[in-house]
Protein backbone atom coordinates (compact mmCIF):
# COMPACT_ATOMS: atom_id res chain seq x y z
CA UNK A 1 0.00 0.00 0.00
CA UNK A 2 1.33 3.55 -0.81
CA UNK A 3 0.20 7.01 -0.22
CA UNK A 4 -2.26 8.10 -2.18
CA UNK A 5 -1.95 11.04 -4.75
CA UNK A 6 -4.00 13.42 -2.69
CA UNK A 7 -2.00 12.71 -0.31
CA UNK A 8 1.00 13.34 -2.15
CA UNK A 9 0.07 16.57 -2.74
CA UNK A 10 -0.41 17.71 0.63
CA UNK A 11 2.83 16.13 1.87
CA UNK A 12 4.25 18.66 -1.23
CA UNK A 13 2.66 22.04 0.42
CA UNK A 14 4.33 21.17 3.80
CA UNK A 15 7.86 21.84 1.60
CA UNK A 16 9.21 18.15 3.24
CA UNK A 17 10.74 17.61 -0.37
CA UNK A 18 13.15 20.43 0.48
CA UNK A 19 14.89 18.50 3.27
CA UNK A 20 18.00 19.56 3.30
CA UNK A 21 18.70 16.16 5.47
CA UNK A 22 20.91 18.58 8.11
CA UNK A 23 19.77 16.76 10.54
CA UNK A 24 18.99 19.99 12.67
CA UNK A 25 15.14 19.28 13.47
CA UNK A 26 16.67 16.02 15.20
CA UNK A 27 19.11 17.87 17.28
CA UNK A 28 16.65 20.42 19.04
CA UNK A 29 13.74 17.74 18.88
CA UNK A 30 12.75 17.35 22.85
CA UNK A 31 12.03 13.05 22.26
CA UNK A 32 15.34 13.17 20.08
CA UNK A 33 17.62 14.44 23.23
CA UNK A 34 15.61 11.19 25.45
CA UNK A 35 15.88 8.91 22.78
CA UNK A 36 18.36 7.62 19.94
CA UNK A 37 16.02 6.08 18.09
CA UNK A 38 13.65 8.80 17.27
CA UNK A 39 14.41 11.25 14.65
CA UNK A 40 12.39 13.89 12.86
CA UNK A 41 14.95 13.69 9.34
CA UNK A 42 13.99 10.21 9.40
CA UNK A 43 10.38 10.09 9.93
CA UNK A 44 10.15 12.88 7.42
CA UNK A 45 12.34 10.47 4.71
CA UNK A 46 10.88 7.59 5.14
CA UNK A 47 7.08 9.41 4.12
CA UNK A 48 8.77 10.82 1.02
CA UNK A 49 10.39 7.35 0.00
CA UNK A 50 6.10 6.61 0.32
CA UNK A 51 6.74 3.38 2.27
CA UNK A 52 3.90 3.30 4.07
CA UNK A 53 3.00 0.16 5.26
CA UNK A 54 5.67 0.49 7.39
CA UNK A 55 5.32 3.70 8.20
CA UNK A 56 1.71 4.13 9.13
CA UNK A 57 1.83 1.63 11.91
CA UNK A 58 5.26 3.01 13.23
CA UNK A 59 4.91 3.63 16.77
CA UNK A 60 6.65 6.55 16.49
CA UNK A 61 4.90 8.51 14.29
CA UNK A 62 2.26 9.04 17.42
CA UNK A 63 5.70 10.61 19.48
CA UNK A 64 6.39 13.70 17.78
CA UNK A 65 5.00 16.41 20.41
CA UNK A 66 3.63 18.76 17.84
CA UNK A 67 5.51 21.09 19.62
CA UNK A 68 7.10 23.21 16.37
CA UNK A 69 10.73 23.55 18.10
CA UNK A 70 11.79 22.06 15.27
CA UNK A 71 10.41 24.13 12.57
CA UNK A 72 11.92 27.38 14.63
CA UNK A 73 15.10 25.57 13.37
CA UNK A 74 14.46 24.66 10.14
CA UNK A 75 16.49 25.90 6.93
CA UNK A 76 14.40 25.15 4.60
CA UNK A 77 10.89 26.25 5.85
CA UNK A 78 9.61 22.42 6.59
CA UNK A 79 6.10 22.42 7.98
CA UNK A 80 7.16 19.26 10.02
CA UNK A 81 3.90 19.17 12.49
CA UNK A 82 1.38 19.45 9.22
CA UNK A 83 3.42 16.62 7.85
CA UNK A 84 2.64 15.01 11.14
CA UNK A 85 -1.24 15.55 11.45
CA UNK A 86 -1.16 14.20 7.60
CA UNK A 87 0.18 11.19 7.80
CA UNK A 88 -1.72 10.35 11.19
CA UNK A 89 -4.51 11.52 9.28
CA UNK A 90 -3.55 8.89 6.82
CA UNK A 91 -2.74 6.27 9.64
CA UNK A 92 -6.37 6.75 11.07
CA UNK A 93 -8.26 6.50 8.18
CA UNK A 94 -5.97 3.36 7.33
CA UNK A 95 -6.95 1.79 10.30
CA UNK A 96 -4.15 2.42 12.47
CA UNK A 97 -3.30 4.31 15.70
CA UNK A 98 -0.64 5.24 18.31
CA UNK A 99 -0.99 4.10 22.06
CA UNK A 100 -3.66 6.28 23.74
CA UNK A 101 -2.47 7.19 27.12
CA UNK A 102 -5.38 5.92 29.78
CA UNK A 103 -6.84 3.05 27.65
CA UNK A 104 -8.02 6.02 24.61
CA UNK A 105 -11.16 7.08 27.58
CA UNK A 106 -10.31 10.54 26.97
CA UNK A 107 -10.52 10.17 23.25
CA UNK A 108 -13.83 8.52 23.59
CA UNK A 109 -14.93 11.48 25.82
CA UNK A 110 -13.47 14.00 23.13
CA UNK A 111 -15.79 11.53 20.25
CA UNK A 112 -19.11 11.01 22.15
CA UNK A 113 -18.83 15.43 22.84
CA UNK A 114 -19.41 15.43 18.78
CA UNK A 115 -23.16 14.44 19.51
CA UNK A 116 -25.25 17.45 18.49
CA UNK A 117 -28.24 17.05 21.03
CA UNK A 118 -25.49 15.99 23.81
CA UNK A 119 -26.76 17.02 27.30
CA UNK A 120 -24.10 18.11 29.86
CA UNK A 121 -24.46 19.29 33.48
CA UNK A 122 -21.48 21.71 32.02
CA UNK A 123 -21.68 24.22 34.54
CA UNK A 124 -21.67 22.23 37.75
CA UNK A 125 -17.98 23.12 38.65
CA UNK A 126 -19.35 26.85 38.80
CA UNK A 127 -19.88 27.75 42.74
CA UNK A 128 -21.98 30.29 44.63
CA UNK A 129 -19.46 32.65 45.15
CA UNK A 130 -19.03 33.18 40.94
CA UNK A 131 -21.05 35.30 38.97
CA UNK A 132 -21.67 34.20 35.73
CA UNK A 133 -24.30 35.45 32.90
CA UNK A 134 -26.00 34.13 29.69
CA UNK A 135 -25.23 37.33 27.63
CA UNK A 136 -22.66 39.93 27.27
CA UNK A 137 -19.13 40.87 25.74
CA UNK A 138 -16.85 38.74 27.51
CA UNK A 139 -16.85 34.25 27.53
CA UNK A 140 -14.83 32.24 28.78
CA UNK A 141 -14.38 28.56 27.29
CA UNK A 142 -13.60 26.26 29.89
CA UNK A 143 -12.72 23.15 27.67
CA UNK A 144 -12.30 19.79 28.86
CA UNK A 145 -10.59 21.08 32.35
CA UNK A 146 -13.93 20.13 34.28
CA UNK A 147 -13.54 16.73 33.36
CA UNK A 148 -9.84 16.23 34.35
CA UNK A 149 -9.95 16.81 38.27
CA UNK A 150 -12.47 13.97 37.87
CA UNK A 151 -10.68 11.69 35.24
CA UNK A 152 -7.31 12.25 37.30
CA UNK A 153 -8.15 11.69 41.62
CA UNK A 154 -5.41 9.97 42.23
CA UNK A 155 -2.85 13.03 40.97
CA UNK A 156 -4.87 15.21 43.54
CA UNK A 157 -5.17 18.04 41.32
CA UNK A 158 -6.86 21.23 41.02
CA UNK A 159 -6.99 22.27 37.30
CA UNK A 160 -10.35 23.99 38.20
CA UNK A 161 -8.73 26.39 40.60
CA UNK A 162 -7.48 28.02 37.17
CA UNK A 163 -11.14 28.39 35.94
CA UNK A 164 -12.21 29.69 39.34
CA UNK A 165 -9.55 31.96 39.96
CA UNK A 166 -10.18 33.34 36.50
CA UNK A 167 -14.30 33.87 36.64
CA UNK A 168 -12.89 35.68 40.14
CA UNK A 169 -10.59 37.73 38.37
CA UNK A 170 -13.37 38.64 35.81
CA UNK A 171 -15.78 39.60 38.42
CA UNK A 172 -13.70 42.02 40.46
CA UNK A 173 -13.63 44.08 36.92
CA UNK A 174 -17.52 44.00 36.92
CA UNK A 175 -17.56 41.12 34.31
CA UNK A 176 -20.08 38.20 34.22
CA UNK A 177 -18.78 36.28 31.52
CA UNK A 178 -20.58 33.50 29.56
CA UNK A 179 -20.35 30.45 30.15
CA UNK A 180 -21.97 28.09 28.11
CA UNK A 181 -23.88 25.41 29.02
CA UNK A 182 -23.18 23.15 26.53
CA UNK A 183 -20.10 23.79 25.74
CA UNK A 184 -17.45 20.81 23.78
CA UNK A 185 -13.90 20.31 23.63
CA UNK A 186 -11.96 22.19 21.28
CA UNK A 187 -10.89 19.15 19.43
CA UNK A 188 -7.39 20.47 19.76
CA UNK A 189 -5.94 16.46 20.46
CA UNK A 190 -8.42 14.90 17.37
CA UNK A 191 -6.92 16.79 15.32
CA UNK A 192 -3.31 16.61 16.33
CA UNK A 193 -3.82 12.81 16.53
CA UNK A 194 -5.71 12.64 12.77
CA UNK A 195 -9.34 11.99 13.42
CA UNK A 196 -10.05 15.59 11.15
CA UNK A 197 -13.81 14.61 10.77
CA UNK A 198 -14.53 14.54 14.82
CA UNK A 199 -12.21 17.39 15.08
CA UNK A 200 -14.60 19.47 12.73
CA UNK A 201 -17.67 18.43 14.09
CA UNK A 202 -16.37 19.53 17.53
CA UNK A 203 -15.20 22.91 15.81
CA UNK A 204 -18.85 23.56 14.29
CA UNK A 205 -20.73 23.64 17.51
CA UNK A 206 -18.43 25.30 19.16
CA UNK A 207 -18.12 28.01 16.03
CA UNK A 208 -22.28 27.71 16.20
CA UNK A 209 -22.68 28.44 19.95
CA UNK A 210 -19.77 30.92 20.46
CA UNK A 211 -21.19 33.34 18.09
CA UNK A 212 -25.14 32.61 18.66
CA UNK A 213 -23.97 34.26 22.15
CA UNK A 214 -22.84 37.61 20.38
CA UNK A 215 -19.90 38.12 22.69
CA UNK A 216 -16.98 40.24 21.94
CA UNK A 217 -13.95 38.49 23.58
CA UNK A 218 -13.57 34.83 24.24
CA UNK A 219 -11.21 34.44 26.98
CA UNK A 220 -9.17 31.24 28.18
CA UNK A 221 -7.21 29.67 30.30
CA UNK A 222 -6.12 26.59 28.18
CA UNK A 223 -3.16 27.51 25.69
CA UNK A 224 -4.31 24.30 23.41
CA UNK A 225 -8.21 25.71 23.40
CA UNK A 226 -6.83 29.14 22.78
CA UNK A 227 -4.24 27.84 19.69
CA UNK A 228 -7.05 25.49 18.00
CA UNK A 229 -9.42 29.05 18.41
CA UNK A 230 -7.04 31.24 16.78
CA UNK A 231 -5.23 28.54 14.14
CA UNK A 232 -7.26 25.34 13.53
CA UNK A 233 -10.55 26.66 13.35
CA UNK A 234 -9.46 29.52 10.70
CA UNK A 235 -7.67 27.16 8.64
CA UNK A 236 -10.71 24.54 8.53
CA UNK A 237 -12.74 27.34 7.59
CA UNK A 238 -14.85 27.85 10.84
CA UNK A 239 -14.71 31.61 11.40
CA UNK A 240 -15.19 32.70 15.39
CA UNK A 241 -16.69 36.82 15.25
CA UNK A 242 -15.21 37.50 18.65
CA UNK A 243 -11.40 38.47 19.90
CA UNK A 244 -9.81 35.50 21.41
CA UNK A 245 -7.57 35.78 24.42
CA UNK A 246 -5.07 34.24 26.85
CA UNK A 247 -6.23 35.18 30.51
CA UNK A 248 -2.65 36.37 30.70
CA UNK A 249 -3.17 38.49 27.74
CA UNK A 250 -6.57 40.14 29.11
CA UNK A 251 -4.59 40.36 32.69
CA UNK A 252 -1.58 42.06 30.77
CA UNK A 253 -3.79 44.60 29.31
CA UNK A 254 -5.43 45.35 32.38
CA UNK A 255 -1.65 45.83 33.81
CA UNK A 256 -1.26 48.41 30.74
CA UNK A 257 -3.87 50.11 31.11
CA UNK A 258 -3.41 50.68 34.93
CA UNK A 259 -6.26 49.00 35.64
CA UNK A 260 -4.54 46.49 37.79
CA UNK A 261 -2.06 46.47 40.25
CA UNK A 262 -0.50 43.44 42.14
CA UNK A 263 1.67 42.91 45.16
CA UNK A 264 4.73 41.25 45.70
CA UNK A 265 4.52 36.95 45.28
CA UNK A 266 5.56 35.50 48.69
CA UNK A 267 7.00 32.95 46.43
CA UNK A 268 9.52 32.57 44.14
CA UNK A 269 8.23 32.05 40.66
CA UNK A 270 9.73 30.83 37.41
CA UNK A 271 7.18 30.25 33.92
CA UNK A 272 6.47 27.31 32.19
CA UNK A 273 6.23 28.13 27.70
CA UNK A 274 3.38 26.02 26.68
CA UNK A 275 4.61 24.92 23.01
CA UNK A 276 0.52 26.13 21.77
CA UNK A 277 0.88 29.37 23.53
CA UNK A 278 4.37 30.20 22.18
CA UNK A 279 6.04 28.50 19.10
CA UNK A 280 2.27 28.33 18.28
CA UNK A 281 0.90 31.51 18.25
CA UNK A 282 3.98 33.91 19.52
CA UNK A 283 2.42 34.80 23.29
CA UNK A 284 5.61 34.96 25.11
CA UNK A 285 5.62 38.71 26.61
CA UNK A 286 2.60 38.58 28.29
CA UNK A 287 2.43 35.91 31.21
CA UNK A 288 6.26 37.26 31.93
CA UNK A 289 5.09 40.78 32.19
CA UNK A 290 2.09 39.75 34.80
CA UNK A 291 4.89 37.49 37.19
CA UNK A 292 6.89 40.28 37.11
CA UNK A 293 4.89 43.15 37.91
CA UNK A 294 5.69 44.64 41.06
CA UNK A 295 7.48 41.56 41.53
CA UNK A 296 11.10 41.36 39.72
CA UNK A 297 12.87 39.75 42.91
CA UNK A 298 10.17 36.83 43.21
CA UNK A 299 10.63 36.04 39.55
CA UNK A 300 13.27 33.95 38.05
CA UNK A 301 13.55 32.69 34.10
CA UNK A 302 13.16 29.16 33.50
CA UNK A 303 15.99 28.06 30.91
CA UNK A 304 15.76 27.93 27.92
CA UNK A 305 12.75 29.02 27.39
CA UNK A 306 10.49 31.36 24.67
CA UNK A 307 11.14 29.44 21.41
CA UNK A 308 13.46 27.05 22.42
CA UNK A 309 11.61 26.02 25.61
CA UNK A 310 11.59 22.53 26.36
CA UNK A 311 7.42 21.54 26.43
CA UNK A 312 5.98 19.34 28.93
CA UNK A 313 6.36 15.72 27.22
CA UNK A 314 2.88 14.34 25.53
CA UNK A 315 0.95 15.65 23.30
CA UNK A 316 -3.28 14.38 22.43
CA UNK A 317 -2.83 11.45 25.63
CA UNK A 318 -0.78 9.75 23.40
CA UNK A 319 2.48 7.81 23.42
CA UNK A 320 2.89 8.67 26.57
CA UNK A 321 6.05 6.81 27.58
CA UNK A 322 10.05 6.61 29.40
CA UNK A 323 10.37 9.15 26.81
CA UNK A 324 7.59 11.61 28.01
CA UNK A 325 8.85 11.20 31.27
CA UNK A 326 12.29 11.62 30.41
CA UNK A 327 11.20 15.47 29.26
CA UNK A 328 9.36 16.08 32.39
CA UNK A 329 12.28 14.87 34.18
CA UNK A 330 14.85 17.40 32.75
CA UNK A 331 12.02 19.99 32.62
CA UNK A 332 11.80 20.01 36.57
CA UNK A 333 15.32 19.50 36.96
CA UNK A 334 15.74 22.80 35.29
CA UNK A 335 12.91 25.05 37.06
CA UNK A 336 14.75 23.38 40.52
CA UNK A 337 17.70 24.98 39.15
CA UNK A 338 15.97 28.40 38.99
CA UNK A 339 15.08 28.19 42.98
CA UNK A 340 11.87 28.90 41.96
CA UNK A 341 8.91 27.49 44.50
CA UNK A 342 6.37 27.58 42.18
CA UNK A 343 6.63 26.70 38.33
CA UNK A 344 3.69 28.72 36.69
CA UNK A 345 2.12 27.18 34.40
CA UNK A 346 -0.32 28.50 31.26
CA UNK A 347 -2.18 25.56 30.10
CA UNK A 348 -3.93 22.62 32.22
CA UNK A 349 -1.95 19.81 30.33
CA UNK A 350 1.23 21.55 31.50
CA UNK A 351 -0.06 20.93 35.47
CA UNK A 352 -1.16 17.83 34.72
CA UNK A 353 1.81 16.22 32.93
CA UNK A 354 4.15 17.38 35.64
CA UNK A 355 2.22 17.10 38.19
CA UNK A 356 2.03 13.40 37.68
CA UNK A 357 5.73 13.00 36.75
CA UNK A 358 6.11 14.53 40.64
CA UNK A 359 4.18 11.74 42.33
CA UNK A 360 7.31 9.71 41.92
CA UNK A 361 8.84 10.42 45.63
CA UNK A 362 12.27 10.83 44.71
CA UNK A 363 11.65 12.70 42.22
CA UNK A 364 9.06 15.20 44.66
CA UNK A 365 12.14 15.09 47.05
CA UNK A 366 14.68 16.30 44.56
CA UNK A 367 12.78 18.73 43.06
CA UNK A 368 10.05 20.15 45.56
CA UNK A 369 8.55 22.25 43.18
CA UNK A 370 4.52 23.58 43.27
CA UNK A 371 2.78 23.64 39.77
CA UNK A 372 0.07 26.40 39.59
CA UNK A 373 -1.57 28.42 36.87
CA UNK A 374 -0.84 32.18 36.46
CA UNK A 375 -4.88 33.46 36.69
CA UNK A 376 -4.47 31.30 40.56
CA UNK A 377 -1.25 32.92 41.47
CA UNK A 378 -2.21 36.52 39.76
CA UNK A 379 -5.56 36.52 41.73
CA UNK A 380 -3.64 35.34 45.05
CA UNK A 381 -1.17 38.60 44.45
CA UNK A 382 -4.45 41.23 43.13
CA UNK A 383 -4.42 44.51 45.56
Amino acid sequence: MFLDKQLKEKIKKTNALACLECGKCTSVCPVSTVSRKYSPRVLLTRALRQNSDLLLQEYDLWSCLTCGKCEEFCPADIHYIELMQLLRTQAQNSGFDGKCSHSGALQSLQRIMTTGNLNQNRRAWITDDLEISDKGDYLYFVGCTPYFDIFFTDLQLNTLEAARSSIKILNRFGIAPIVLPNERCCGHDLYWNGDTENFKKLAQLNAEMINASEAKYILFSCAECLSSFKNLYQQQGFTIHAQLLHMSQFLNEKISSDELQLSESAEMLTYQDPCRLGRHLGIYDEPRHVLQHNNSSHYRELQPSRKQSLCCGVSGWMNCDINSKAIQTKRLEQAHETEAEVLTVACPKCQIHFTCTLQDKTLNTKYPIRIKDIATITLARMI
